[in-house]
């Protein structure tokens, strides 16, 4: 959602700056054109020589270019950009904006932004946690200002890292997010999603599982939101991670978990994907204590779970649009064809374990879209790509 922005990247003096290099590495790569406007205390950490070859862009930093009358201005800065992003923001800088003082290049230019503004903080704990800190940050809010603040990894959790400055990967995400959501094809529409497998306990320790890792329901849940949706996320037990601040994770075991979540959650959205790998039976009962080993042979008796698309079908109201997805091993179009009609889905997306390079713990994908129209069958490609085609079918109903 960054490709073609106009990003004023606002660096100030803190030692986060070495980071704002990979900022503009990121927002380039992504799309963006970058414009650099420096404080002079913020040269004392990095030069313009640097950041101007990584955007190919003079930097700004003095109100004067030259002695003869030449000025850069701050005013035509406000205008040109979609965004204005400050990183690393020094508690000085965010004093002086919230304050409307106007001493250097960076400030008039945020006091003249008409495009919305971001700050990224950079400064130790006690300077953070000062209260002139906290009621300026308060003040910058209440006017618009979008503060990004460490919230993920390890110090995000401890005293040690507040007031630290977001990684840069999740400083741009937020950019691409805050596009996302105001001019995606999905902007304003909620998305349920489940994706991974399930594990059906037999004791403390044993389950009955199968071979999903979660990475196509994962891709969609991230194409979703590139496209301004917010996402409801259900997810069985997966080693991923989301990027977009835009999905919700609700992290659940079982299919019955699963199924619980599901209808709580499908009322308050315009559509469905419905991507995970439910187990379709579950143990009759669940031993306190392991099992040990004895004789030859284990018997379990095994009950049906919970059939989570059938029940969303029957709940589906008019206007809402459900996807749902079939892994099948032989007759493959008449399995998938039967379950698009008994679970009253708008389209199904079918996998078969014989096609090579398809299916569970791979990175790539190779599908076929079958709706009441007719089928079609995509090449292999990458789960994400996968994921572009299956988003742009549902966007298309919605």
């Amino acid at each position: 959602m960054l490709k073609g922005k106009k990003i004023v990247l606002g660096i100030t003096g803190s030692i986060a700056a070495y980071k704002s290099c990979l900022i503009i590495r990121l927002l380039k790569k992504a799309g963006a054109e970058v414009q650099v406007v420096i404080t002079p205390a913020g040269k004392e950490f990095i030069t313009p020589i640097t950041l101007s070859a990584l955007s190919q862009n003079p930097v700004i930093s003095d109100f004067f270019a030259q002695r003869d009358g030449t000025w850069h201005s701050h005013v035509a800065l406000g205008l040109w950009a979609d965004a204005m992003l400050i990183a690393p923001a020094t508690a000085c800088t965010i004093g002086k904006m919230a304050h409307g003082i106007a001493d250097n290049m960076l400030l008039t230019t945020y006091l003249s932004m008409k495009a919305p503004v971001f700050i990224a903080p950079a400064m130790d704990l006690d300077m953070m946690a000062h209260p002139a800190t906290e009621d300026n940050l308060r003040l910058l809010r209440e006017r618009g200002v979008g503060v990004i603040e460490a919230q993920s990894g390890f110090l995000a959790s401890t005293l040690e890292g507040k007031g630290r400055m977001e990684e840069p990967e999740n400083i741009v995400q937020q950019l691409s997010d805050y596009f996302a959501r105001k001019e995606g094809d999905l902007s304003g529409k909620k998305i349920l999603i489940t994706a991974g497998p399930t594990y059906e306990k037999l004791d403390p320790v044993r389950f009955i599982g199968n071979y999903s890792s979660g990475k196509m329901g994962y891709a969609l849940a991230e194409e979703c939101a590139s496209r301004g949706a917010q996402v409801v996320l259900v997810s069985g037990p997966t080693a991923l991670a989301t990027k977009s601040a835009l999905i919700e994770r609700i992290s659940v075991e079982s299919a019955q978990e699963m199924h619980d979540a599901s209808i709580r959650e499908f009322p308050g959205c315009q559509a469905a994907i419905l991507c995970a790998a439910v187990a379709d039976f579950t143990p009759q009962n669940t031993a306190e204590e392991k099992i040990k080993r004895e004789g030859n042979a284990l018997h379990l008796d095994l009950r049906p779970t919970p059939d989570i698309a059938a029940t969303l079908g029957q709940m589906k109201r008019e206007g809402q649009v459900m996807a749902g997805f079939a892994l099948e091993t032989c007759n493959e179009a008449a399995h998938a064809r039967e379950k698009l009609e008994r679970k009253k889905l708008d389209f199904i997306v079918l996998n078969s374990l014989r096609d090579e390079g398809a299916g569970f713990r791979t990175d790539t994908n190779k599908v076929t879209m079958i709706d009441g129209k007719g089928e079609e069958a995509l090449p292999l490609m990458s789960k994400q790509e996968t994921a572009m085609h299956i988003v742009d079918k549902l966007a298309g109903l919605l």
